[in-house]
């Protein structure tokens, strides 16, 4: 799924690492990535946990989408920065699952993100 996602690529997103129910990318918070306060748009941090979410919930296979998702933001990041960002499977029901991702700057938290996921079955949802 990862290598037919051109808006991640187009932002600089690298898949570090993917397992069942889990994944890893990383991205490097460009000059085109900030806001009017000098700090990088939120949408931004939020499109990287998002990455990473969608990865873990595809590593099972079936087509899986967002159902929602949300974000606190805990610090502000800066051009230059280099974030990471850990999915984790928390819980999969049904067609339905819960997903924890975290995003850091080296060690600091910056971002907590939680998504819910919802696996397809019609192949239109494709």
């Amino acid at each position: 799924m990862f290598e037919a996602d051109a808006a991640s690529r187009a932002l600089g997103i690298e898949l570090t690492l993917l397992g069942p129910g889990t994944a890893q990318v990383r991205m490097a918070v460009g000059p085109d990535m900030v806001n009017g306060h000098g700090i990088a748009h939120g949408g931004f941090v939020f499109a990287l946990a998002d990455t990473a979410f969608a990865c873990a919930c595809n590593s099972h296979g079936p087509v899986t989408v967002a159902a929602a998702a949300e974000v606190a933001f805990i610090l502000a990041v800066r051009e230059g920065d280099v974030l990471t960002a850990d999915a984790q499977e928390r819980v999969v029901f049904g067609r339905s699952g819960i997903y924890d991702v975290t995003v850091r700057r080296g060690a600091q938290v910056v971002a907590e993100f939680r998504g819910r996921s919802r696996q397809t079955k019609r192949v239109e949802d494709r």
